[in-house]
């Protein structure tokens, strides 16, 4: 039985009401010169009878479970079969155990109640949801006029909202949108004035307190467009989500209503990754990440749990962030076979201990220190927690039969200048070279990819502190240019290319278009409502020791060739010698145990500068050189 509330209540005794009255109107149709004695008498005699039985049948159908304001299509054609079966129900008890004897039912009193009870029940929830959701056509309108653009599928949904939600405090004025043939449709009331070319016109002659931009997929230029006319219009713009925020947060959208983030702006199209079909390699396995507290880790850990692995092993050394991502997957995303183990991935017994009781069939490893100037000034740590836990990672994985290792790079691999990106080009190496090695059944693939939106140690989260605190925005140099993906999208495309790697190749995720540095400090600036020529100065304080003015994907003497995910490629090109990656690895390790900085320093960097080919490959490139 559900529970009891007041407004089922409420909803009940209408009903009941209405089951009353068509059964009362039913008998006075049928008959023309009132109704005869004997017919009055029954129906005087079953009106509680018919009553009782159609409440009761209508909660076996739930039409209490719901508000009338909420009703729907499905709710409708819900209804339809509910009243059909208690007006079945009733009549032909009434028929078959009448109360007044001799007297019989009229088959038509029953039809005309079924059909005056349904047109009483689906009538009364229309008009119920019609008055709540009325448009705003008083003189005076509730709340914020608000502008949206974009006549979709998510525009109609938030003016819904807007309607039917009065404490949300807006009212919809118009519609613009990008398809010219939706001019002058009107969508729940509110007509669409015109295209996004029009923007300016429409706030100039009929000025909004805001404009919503309702549309999920749009491309970066088209929102950067619309947020420099409405800025020119000194209107504030707000914006639903993109695509995978939406896909992951709240149903209910007009609650997702946020202010332009400049990650919406930076002009990438949005990736579409199938995972259903692409991480069908995890589905029913035992997966486990490492750094799963971290920004990317975290991301992995939710777009794998919707897959549907046969659990999730959860490994950070970070208390906190390791307790909130497994949180977050049993409360909010209800993924219960979310395992967290609060473990150092640079422990080799740890590890062996980990893998030996879970036997994880897949392992992303993301956990990595990544903050440059910090792993400038704690080298030994950035050797001992990226190239050296790498290590211990790859050949526990191979010892107890790990099938895919996929390990997440950077773009700062590439011709490293600095200790950090030396460290995860050495990780790439380790991959390779367990990934060439015919006596090993474990595929290893590494990804590469340059900055994450949002992520810790981001600029855009640095910028944003500058900007709250009032300045100034500290920018290094005003010709640096960095790559920039969303978390999400780096995160899916991870997954991805695990699936399609192999013996150890190297893969490089397409990063679009790379974004300046200035221009995106100004353009955060002015988000922000302020003007970086007047408001907020930037300062531009100089390149850090190693740092390079325009990052690269792939290096000297790498190819990129496509493949079957077009935003995906393989990075072909000479790999290190085994056995002498293994001997460097083994003086490193000495070298950091013993804490010689300067030299695990100096070793590291001739390691990059000249490093030792496989035999085949070494060959190759020697008589190129001599030609």
């Amino acid at each position: 039985m559900i529970p009891v509330n007041r407004h089922r209540i409420w909803q009940l005794v209408a009903d009941a009401g209405l089951i009353a009255l068509a059964w009362w109107l039913a008998f006075e149709l049928r008959f023309d010169h009132g109704v005869p004695r004997y017919y009055d008498t029954l129906f005087r005699r079953t009106i509680l009878i018919v009553v009782a039985i159609k409440l009761v049948v209508f909660v076996l159908f739930r039409f209490y479970d719901r508000w009338w304001r909420y009703v729907s299509i499905r709710d409708m054609w819900s209804a339809v079969r509910g009243v059909t079966a208690a007006s079945l129900i009733a009549g032909l008890t009434v028929y078959f155990f009448s109360p007044v004897a001799q007297v019989r039912l009229p088959r038509s009193v029953a039809i005309m109640d079924w059909l005056l009870l349904l047109a009483f029940v689906t009538g009364t929830r229309l008009l119920a949801r019609s008055v709540i959701e009325r448009p705003g056509i008083g003189l005076v309108a509730r709340g914020k006029e608000v502008l949206v653009v974009g006549a979709g599928d998510a525009g109609q949904l938030v003016i819904r909202e807007m309607q039917r939600n009065r404490q949300l405090g807006y009212t919809p004025i118009g519609l613009i949108d990008d398809d010219p043939r939706k001019k002058n449709l009107r969508i729940h009331g509110v007509r669409v004035l015109g295209t996004t070319e029009e923007l300016g016109h429409f706030l100039r002659d009929n000025r909004p307190d805001e404009v919503l931009l309702a549309m999920p997929s749009a491309s970066g230029e088209l929102r950067q467009r619309i947020v420099n006319v409405t800025r020119e219009g000194n209107v504030p713009v707000k914006t639903l989500p993109g695509l995978y925020e939406l896909i992951a947060g709240e149903s209910d959208l007009a609650t997702q209503i946020r202010p332009v983030q400049v990650e919406d702006v930076l002009g990438r199209e949005p990736v579409e990754v199938d995972l259903e079909s692409t991480a069908a390699y995890v589905k029913g396995e035992t997966v486990l990440v490492t750094g799963a507290g971290g920004s990317i880790g975290s991301e992995l850990c939710r777009q794998i749990a919707r897959v549907g692995p046969q659990r999730l092993i959860l490994v950070d050394q970070g208390e906190t962030a390791l307790f909130e991502i497994e949180r977050e997957l049993v409360d909010e995303r209800g993924f219960a076979a979310s395992i967290p183990v609060l473990a150092d991935c640079k422990s080799r017994t740890k590890m062996h201990q980990i893998f030996d009781r879970y036997q994880p069939g897949v392992v992303f490893h993301a956990a990595a220190y990544k903050h440059v100037p910090l792993m400038e000034a704690n080298p030994l740590e950035s050797v001992r927690n990226n190239a050296l836990a790498t290590r211990v990672m790859a050949e526990v994985a191979v010892e107890l039969g790990t099938k895919r290792f996929v390990l997440v790079s950077t773009d700062k691999a590439v011709n490293p200048k600095t200790v950090m990106g030396q460290s995860k080009a050495l990780c790439e190496w380790i991959v390779e070279a367990y990934g060439a090695r015919e006596d090993v059944a474990t595929r290893f693939v590494a990804v590469r990819f340059g900055n994450v939106l949002g992520s810790s140690g981001s600029v855009i989260p640095i910028f944003r502190r500058q900007i709250a605190k009032g300045g100034p925005v500290t920018v290094t140099h005003p010709e640096m240019t960095r790559y920039f993906m969303t978390i999400p999208e780096a995160a899916s495309l991870v997954v991805q290319a695990g699936s399609i790697g192999g013996r150890g190749d190297v893969f490089v995720l397409d990063m679009g278009e790379p974004v300046q540095i200035l221009e995106l400090a100004m353009q955060m600036i002015r988000l922000s409502g302020k003007d970086p020529e007047h408001d907020i100065d930037i300062q531009i304080v100089g390149t850090r020791p190693g740092e390079k003015l325009h990052e690269e994907l792939w290096g000297e003497g790498e190819t990129a060739v496509p493949t079957a995910h077009p935003k995906i490629m393989r990075v072909s090109g000479p790999t290190v010698d085994a056995v002498w990656l293994q001997d460097e690895l083994a003086e490193l390790e000495r070298l950091v145990h013993e804490g010689e900085t300067l030299v695990a320093v100096s070793r590291l960097a001739t390691m990059m500068r000249a490093p030792r080919l496989a035999g085949a490959q070494k060959d190759a490139v020697s008589e190129q050189t001599l030609s």
